[in-house]
């Protein structure tokens, strides 16, 4: 099966320039690498929702923290927070692939009544025992996660107090899980209106953005799976990743180590120009 991974890089706008200089800037362009990308300038890391994509997103760091190519700030949605709120809690990505490869299903399955299969206790209690630690204030990089509010029906972004709460409820898939409580109101997962997880990035902050393709006929439908069109980004997409899910846990390691190879070859690839959409694109077959 062939395996596609594409990268696209979003430059900033400029303004008017000579012909001159933009024969340069493409040229400079047409030479750089997502490894060279990353060294150029410090970066933000940005995971995105994708069900039970941890797995993916544990093989992507994984090669950032070899590489020493470590984000300035970190966000998520739904399994983006959870693996960067654990990243930057102090988990090194050695410590997060034995938790994800050694994770059974008997270790988040409790059923109860209520708006979810899942009451979520033990989801809540394993999370807590392997952050490194409590409040986003002694997280080691700056993180920001999403989780969608009931009440205000809308995502709502998190980077401050407790830690746990809010990745738990970036990640409360819903009909799987029941909501997570938090200050009186009830959460669900953060990809229900922010699947990409940028919410909370700031115009113009450079960002490396690693985006899980849905397989949902729907969302694809309404548009609610593309790449966010953003400048100073590039994006990372690996294709034909193996599904994972609650009663297919085995496939999670498989997922990470086609992540890990694809994002290690990723790096030496090249970001190739696609003036028409003022975006560049690097793709590579297997």
């Amino acid at each position: 099966m062939l395996s596609h991974m594409s990268l696209v890089h979003s430059p900033p706008a400029s303004s008017p320039a000579s012909s001159a200089s933009l024969s340069s800037r493409q040229e400079s362009l047409e030479t750089l690498t997502l490894g060279d990308w990353l060294k150029l300038e410090p970066f933000s890391l940005c995971l995105s929702s994708g069900f039970f994509g941890f797995f993916a997103h544990a093989g992507v760091i994984s090669i950032l923290e070899e590489e020493g190519l470590t984000p300035k700030r970190l966000y998520g949605s739904s399994a983006g927070a959870l693996v960067s709120g654990l990243w930057a809690s102090g988990v090194s990505a050695t410590t997060l692939r034995e938790a994800l490869v050694d994770l059974d299903r008997a270790d988040f399955w409790d059923p109860g009544l209520g708006m979810g299969l899942l009451k979520g206790s033990l989801f809540d209690q394993r999370l807590e025992e392997l952050l490194g630690c409590e409040r986003f204030e002694e997280t080691r990089y700056p993180l920001s996660v999403t989780a969608f509010n009931i009440y205000k029906c809308r995502g709502v972004v998190f980077n401050q107090g407790p830690l746990a709460p809010a990745i738990r409820a970036s990640c409360t898939f819903p009909g799987l899980f029941q909501p997570k409580w938090i200050n009186g109101a009830p959460y669900l997962d953060g990809g229900i209106t922010d699947r990409s997880g940028t919410l909370g990035i700031s115009n113009g902050e450079r960002v490396f953005y690693h985006h899980l393709a849905s397989r949902s006929r729907w969302r694809n439908a309404l548009g609610l799976t593309h790449i966010p069109d953003r400048s100073h980004q590039v994006a990372l997409c690996l294709r034909d990743l193996p599904r994972c899910g609650p009663h297919r846990l085995e496939h999670g390691p498989r997922a990470y180590e086609i992540a890990r190879q694809q994002m290690r070859d990723a790096l030496a690839l090249p970001l190739l120009p696609r003036i028409a959409q003022e975006s560049w694109l690097a793709q590579l077959l297997y």
